[in-house]
């Protein structure tokens, strides 16, 4: 028989699509998780704040696999820095649940809510953090910002008091022992998966290089990513500005601003004016996946200049779609890229480097395609069937102990 799961996420709904508002790779990774679960007949409701007023308590997303929505708050978007006011009610409203064989908790805010819950149905309590605050003060390498005040305590609680903590690399295995407290031993390291199907190399005469906002032959680099400081799109403006004009791709940016960076996209704007790349920078909103799917196998590389990410789903994303990616060389995104394989890693942050790396692709198109090929088979290793039955015998583990 299978396993009865509730997956929690408080402050972003798994059904959002990535790159608007706060959602990103860890809403795909909880419903894909969820997927691949269920593909193996366990039945699994993905639990969320009511975000407005006509979402119903309950939705079918597939086979085995529910949202529900829950009253915590008004029932409208709100910042994540705001949101964290209204766990004790989204606890409450977690409490009127019918227990499950497990419960997952999908960043800080969620664990926060459900460990109570899950102690008092007597059932293990999984977490998952997909990313760590850094500690008030330190620099976006460290990590992300804390949106709250209780989010480091939040997370250490988390990490303390779970049966056990899924982390989605070896980085952010370390983090969570390190900075939060963690038992080594309750710590397990399941990565992402990708959608082989959806992500894949372009088909036989389907390529077209020229960019679909202004038609420029020399085709785009894609950024795929929320706009917001750790992302780091300036760096990538910076970069793009290093090669030579007549020779530049366009630059597309695929993601939204946060509500917490809502200055972000002005400072971001004055700085291609002050480069003169307005007419080579496209900023294209949040995609849905088949959209960006479509964008990422047709660009010329993926650039990831983030200060600091957990894994970063967008670069295994982009490794299945046969592209080189371009990425910091920070956290997971070292577990993710290989070095001068399936793309560059990069050690520090100048755009003089980065814009070298781009040129040396531009130039060289076997160099291009082969790193290409390389990532379409590296990113074989993260299909989600296989993470579901790692998922899979995890669960099981935590439930019968």
């Amino acid at each position: 028989m299978g396993l009865r799961l509730l997956f929690v996420s408080m402050h972003t709904s798994p059904a959002d699509a990535p790159g608007a508002g706060d959602a990103g790779g860890m809403n795909v990774v909880e419903l894909s998780q969820a997927q691949a679960l269920a593909d193996l007949g366990h039945h699994v409701d993905l639990v969320t704040r009511r975000s407005a007023p006509g979402q119903p308590d309950v939705t079918e997303l597939g086979a085995g696999v529910r949202l529900l929505h829950l009253d915590a708050g008004p029932a409208e978007p709100l910042a994540k820095s705001a949101i964290d006011a209204h766990t004790a009610a989204f606890s409450a409203g977690l409490a009127t649940l019918e227990p499950y064989d497990l419960v997952q908790s999908h960043h800080w805010m969620s664990g926060v809510a459900a460990l109570p819950v899950a102690a008092a149905w007597g059932v293990p309590h999984v977490q998952s953090f997909h990313s760590v605050a850094a500690l008030p003060g330190s620099p976006l390498s460290d990590g992300e910002p804390p949106e709250s005040p209780d989010r480091v305590a939040g997370e250490a609680r988390c990490a303390r008091e779970s049966a056990a903590i899924i982390a989605v690399s070896t980085a952010e295995a370390r983090t969570v022992v390190e900075r939060c407290g963690a038992d080594p031993e309750r710590v397990l390291v399941i990565p992402p998966g990708v959608d082989l199907d959806m992500f894949r190399p372009c088909a036989t005469g389907e390529e077209h290089p020229a960019c679909p906002w202004c038609g420029s032959q020399a085709g785009y680099m894609l950024m795929a990513a929320r706009l917001q400081p750790l992302k780091g799109g300036d760096l990538a403006i910076r970069a793009m500005a290093e090669i030579p004009a007549a020779a530049r791709p366009d630059l597309m940016v695929a993601g939204d601003v946060s509500a917490d960076f809502a200055d972000y996209r002005a400072e971001v704007e004055t700085l291609i004016d002050a480069l003169g790349m307005r007419n080579h920078v496209h900023f294209v909103g949040a995609q849905s996946r088949p959209r960006l799917a479509a964008l990422m196998r047709h660009a010329q590389a993926l650039l990831v200049p983030s200060h600091s990410e957990t894994f970063g789903l967008v670069a295994l994303e982009g490794a299945a779609s046969g592209v080189p990616v371009l990425a910091s060389s920070t956290g997971g995104l070292r577990e993710v890229v290989v070095h001068e394989e399936t793309g560059y890693l990069m050690h520090d942050r100048d755009p003089v480097a980065w814009g070298a790396a781009l040129n040396r692709l531009l130039a060289h198109d076997r160099l291009r395609q082969r790193m290409g090929v390389i990532a379409r088979v590296h990113a074989r290793r993260f299909a989600w069937s296989d993470i579901g039955r790692r998922l899979e015998a995890a669960y099981l583990a935590l439930a019968r102990g």
